[in-house]
C-alpha cells in the first residue's frame, strides 16, 4: 500500500480526496480546546527561499496533504531540527548545502495545544520513543502524528502547538496554512547562516 493510501480510499467528483478518519480520534480532539495563540518563532530554509512559504513537506505533523509551516519557539529548537534532517544519519552534512535561521512573528485564532507526551498520547500518540528514533527509522512514528495534525486540520484548527521533538525543553509550532481562519505571520529579521561545523 502507497504511503498515505490508507487516509485516500477514494476521489470525489471534481477530483476532491474523499478521506476516511479514525472516529475515535476525531472525538479524543474534540476535547482539545482551540485557541488563540501569538508569539515570535524561529525557522531555519535553505538560501534564498522564502521562510514564510509553505509547503506540502510529509513531515512528521504532515502527511503532505496539507500546507503547512514548520516553526520552533526557540532558536535551539529550529538549528536541532535542522541538523537532524540535514545529517539525515551521515556522519558529516553535505557541504554545499546553506541553512538561514529566521526569527519570525505569527498569530493565530484556532491553536490546539499538546503541551507534553502525555497529552499526544491522550489522543493515541505513542509516545515512548517520541523523537528518539533516527532518521532512518522516523518513518515509523510519522503516520500517527500525520494523521493526528490532518484530523486537528479537519476540525478546523489553524495550527498545533507540540512538543519539540528535538528540544524538549521547546515546542514546535505547526502552522496549517490554508485555514480559513486569520493568520499573520512576519519577518522579524534574519539571524544568518548557520554553522554546523
Amino acid at each position: 500500500m502507497a504511503r498515505g493510501d490508507r487516509f485516500r480510499p477514494g476521489v470525489r467528483p471534481g477530483g476532491r480526496i474523499r478521506r476516511i478518519r479514525d472516529r475515535r480520534l476525531l472525538d479524543a480532539l474534540e476535547t482539545v480546546a482551540q485557541a488563540p495563540w501569538a508569539g515570535t518563532v524561529w525557522r531555519s530554509v535553505r538560501e534564498g527561499r522564502d521562510p514564510l512559504a509553505c509547503w506540502r513537506s510529509g513531515g512528521r505533523w504532515d502527511d503532505g496533504s496539507l500546507d503547512v509551516l514548520y516553526t520552533s519557539e526557540s532558536r535551539e529548537a529550529a538549528i536541532a531540527e535542522r541538523r537532524f534532517h540535514l545529517y539525515r544519519g551521515q556522519p558529516i552534512p553535505p557541504s554545499r548545502v546553506r541553512y538561514e535561521l529566521y526569527e519570525l512573528r505569527v498569530s493565530l485564532e484556532a491553536v490546539m495545544r499538546f503541551s507534553d507526551p502525555e497529552a499526544l498520547a491522550a489522543v493515541g500518540m505513542e509516545t515512548a520513543r517520541y523523537g528518539r528514533l533516527s532518521y532512518l527509522e522516523r518513518q515509523r512514528e510519522t503516520p500517527r502524528s500525520q494523521e493526528i495534525a490532518e484530523a486537528c486540520a479537519f476540525l478546523g484548527a489553524d495550527g498545533l502547538l507540540v512538543p519539540s521533538a528535538r528540544e524538549p525543553a521547546s515546542n514546535t509550532l505547526v502552522v496549517f496554512c490554508e485555514q480559513e481562519t486569520r493568520i499573520e505571520k512576519e519577518v522579524v529579521g534574519n539571524h544568518g547562516m548557520i554553522g554546523f561545523g
